[in-house]
């Protein structure tokens, strides 16, 4: 066998593995986790040669890891300052029904979600649905629906949203504006959908009104560095829509936020999901050494990707391996495809849009409905997989026809 069929060879096995590891998230019976899948995979990689160790290096897309390194400082400082509470119990506050709620709780963490990182958004504001649905003699269960998947509908919005649209954005080139002027009508149809699908399935759970609800506890809200961070992130986004690279901008804000007297910086990096960002690392080195020894200009040329470049065939697929294998892997397999195909800028829009929709399916399809049904557990309530399922196959369904019809007839 030639060294080079030898280096395909090994590259194919390490790529395999690591991704059949990824989908089962670890490897049995030893005690890793889906990062150090990536770590094992990408240090394989460079041990058998097939990537030399600068190649590896240059892999890894700086770009991504600062913008989602800056958006998680600049939210950390939001929720440690109380303003994503302030904004959902402003919104809970308001509504006079049952339906009103569900309402405030998707807007709410949709509206968030499209701004910052949406698993943040959840691990806030799951805690916040159960207190406010007791108060209010509510059931919590379809509430904490609402949330987890009006959070994952909402970060199709932006660039910012989520990980796999950071991703999608630092390899398309395309602009914040661009994105969203496409991608936010997916987001507000999708949004819509949630409060429809919730409430034909819990339509029978729900009370005809509110009960009394006793004064609720005061809000501990940190004003000064709220109206700071609030002023940060405002600039940000007209940095953003004006076209200055996202990376940047996120990166610039969070070095602004963190010039404080009142907040020790050790409990903002407590708020870092640091496994996330170097889960990302091990998958850049990964996916370059599939790239480098050819195995992505053959399975271009493979049957298998004849129709990859409908945006019907993409969405599906896309779904399907984001279900399998989650959404940020599945999005870096694609990234070496989606420049040779005709309309690349269409089909990173509608990477980013199946990925993240694809998260509804189950409760596994994504961090943000991890964290809803963790905490939920944690307060004693139960949401089982077939529980979540009787609102998450439909909505994902109808979502994704939605939000391919959109992205198929819209001019880019």
């Amino acid at each position: 066998m030639h060294d080079h069929e030898f280096v395909r060879l090994v590259a194919l096995v390490v790529f395999c593995a690591a991704y059949l590891g990824l989908s089962l998230g670890g490897l049995p019976p030893f005690r890793v986790d889906r990062t150090g899948v990536a770590i094992i995979g990408a240090t394989a990689m460079v041990i058998t040669g097939v990537v030399p160790w600068d190649e590896a290096v240059a892999a890894v897309d700086a770009h991504t890891l600062v913008l989602l390194f800056g958006m998680m400082i600049v939210a950390a400082y939001l929720r440690l300052s109380g303003f994503f509470r302030l904004v959902t119990t402003w919104a809970i506050r308001r509504a006079r029904t049952p339906v009103a709620v569900l309402v405030a709780v998707a807007a709410a963490s949709g509206v968030l979600s499209a701004l910052f990182v949406n698993d943040v958004v959840c691990l806030v504001l799951a805690p916040l649905v159960v207190e406010m649905t007791r108060r209010l003699g509510l059931p919590p269960a379809p509430y904490l629906i609402a949330l987890a998947t009006a959070a994952n509908v909402g970060s199709v919005a932006t660039l910012t949203g989520n990980p796999q649209n950071m991703l999608v954005g630092s390899f398309s080139g395309i602009s914040y504006r661009g994105f969203l002027a496409r991608e936010a009508p997916v987001a507000l149809l999708g949004l819509a959908c949630v409060v429809a699908v919730v409430w034909l399935v819990y339509r029978k759970r729900l009370p005809p009104a509110l009960a009394p609800a006793p004064l609720p506890d005061p809000l501990h809200v940190h004003y000064p560095l709220m109206i700071k961070t609030v002023l940060a992130v405002s600039v940000m986004l007209v940095a953003f829509l004006a076209g200055v690279p996202i990376a940047l901008v996120a990166i610039g804000g969070a070095a602004y936020t963190l010039l404080t007297r009142r907040v020790k910086p050790q409990k903002v990096y407590r708020e870092i999901d640091w496994e996330l960002l170097v889960l990302f690392t091990g998958l850049f080195v990964l996916t370059g050494g599939l790239e480098r020894a050819g195995l992505t200009e053959e399975f271009l040329r493979s049957p298998v990707a004849a129709h990859l470049d409908r945006p019907l065939v993409l969405t599906a697929a896309t779904a399907l391996l984001s279900n399998l294998v989650s959404n940020v892997p599945a999005v870096l397999l694609f990234t070496p495809l989606i420049p040779k195909f005709a309309e690349p800028e269409r089909a990173w829009l509608v990477l980013a849009m199946a990925s993240t929709l694809a998260g509804n399916l189950t409760i596994l399809g994504s961090v943000a409905n991890l964290i809803v049904v963790e905490s939920a557990r944690e307060a004693g309530i139960r949401i089982g997989f077939a529980e979540y399922c009787r609102v998450g196959v439909p909505l994902t369904l109808v979502t994704l026809l939605l939000g391919w019809l959109v992205l198929s007839f819209i001019p880019v």
